[in-house]
């Protein structure tokens, strides 16, 4: 199947502002790209494309005074099949994980294993480990959290979305995260592209997602303890220890985003 992506997001900055954008699609679907992801600003100025530390696909620029508009539209090839479901692998000993996953074991800017460990090891301490471990953490959050809109804030850490109850798809991944790395289980942070292809309307309004991936049996698998259900569709923009590693835009100035807009639609047949 074929799914269109894109997105428009317009900016007036008072004045001339760097810009570092992570809105590419992730090397990894490189040979997935119908149409190439192609970065548009309006008006055009000069892009420096570099991979950051984690391997994803960012951009430079500095936006000019007035108003500035930064989009693309390409179209992926994606298999049409939910996400891998593993139910068998297994948790790998800390000692003999691989060294490139220690650091997602590791608490970060919105992963708080310190202020959480005792709780997940409480919780989760007994049961299955593994696959299932993952599963029942994804679980216990999806119940935990509320999901709304309204209860966005780009500052809300692990601890405080499990202290609070509420929050909005980062939310859950940070939590979910947070547990498994108190666990002994890596995991990091995931952000994209996920639309509503093979699920019942209504359909909320289209934004980027956040979701994680946890590393078991000698290779990553995906997870959404916001939907907690497998997916259509999913495609990788960045990833990281956190959200504070896959900013989308990082803007070095006082600016106001004016207008956002995300599509992600499958390409039905003519």
């Amino acid at each position: 199947m074929h799914i269109r992506v894109g997105f428009e997001m317009a900016f007036q900055c008072p004045g001339p502002t760097p810009m570092i954008l992570a809105l590419s699609i992730h090397p990894s679907r490189a040979v997935d790209l119908v149409r190439a992801d192609l970065l548009v600003t309006d008006p055009p100025v000069p892009v420096t494309a570099y991979r950051d530390l984690f391997g994803n696909g960012c951009s430079r620029l500095v936006a000019p005074p007035g108003r500035f508009v930064l989009s693309a539209d390409a179209i992926v090839h994606d298999s049409g099949l939910p996400d891998p479901a593993a139910t068998g692998a297994v948790q790998t000993p800390v000692q003999w994980l691989p060294e490139e996953t220690l650091v997602y074991l590791l608490g970060s800017r919105y992963c708080e294993t310190d202020q959480l460990s005792n709780m997940a090891w409480q919780r989760f301490g007994a049961g299955p480990t593994g696959w299932q471990r993952v599963q029942a953490i994804c679980d216990f959050v999806h119940r935990h959290i509320t999901f709304g809109y309204q209860h966005a804030r780009s500052t809300r850490t692990a601890w405080e979305a499990y202290n609070e109850g509420v929050g909005v798809c980062r939310d859950y991944a940070h939590l979910a995260i947070a547990l498994c790395r108190c666990m002994n289980i890596p995991a990091r942070y995931c952000t994209g592209y996920l639309g509503d292809i093979g699920t019942p309307p209504p359909y909320g309004p289209m934004d980027f997602a956040g979701w994680f991936e946890a590393f078991l049996g000698g290779r990553w698998y995906t997870f959404d303890a916001r939907n907690n259900t497998p997916r259509i569709g999913r495609v990788l923009m960045a990833r990281g220890r956190d959200a504070c590693d896959v900013a989308l835009t990082s803007t070095f100035g006082p600016n106001t985003l004016q207008r956002f807009k995300v599509w992600t639609d499958e390409v039905l047949p003519e």
